[in-house]
């Protein structure tokens, strides 16, 4: 995940038990690095959400046929 080269100094309340956390489940060596982490997992999520949205839009307009073959859609 690419880090952007400008940075601005921020200042935030947060809670230091979720960013300790954050940090042990993300491997970081910082509280920046962990929180920059998170904040590129929470990007490509979204990224990833919209492709799979695009993908499912252009699959439901498609007008393909599903077939159950197993039975198992109908009870």
């Amino acid at each position: 995940m690419p880090t952007t080269k400008a940075r601005s100094h921020k200042h935030f309340r947060l809670n230091a038990a979720k960013i300790k956390r954050a940090q042990k489940v993300l491997h970081a060596d910082t509280e920046t690095e962990a929180i920059e982490r998170a904040l590129d997992l929470v990007i490509s999520e979204h990224e990833r959400n919209r492709l799979a949205m695009e993908a499912n839009e252009r699959f439901v307009t498609s007008g393909i046929a599903v077939k159950d073959v197993y039975g198992t859609l109908e009870h």
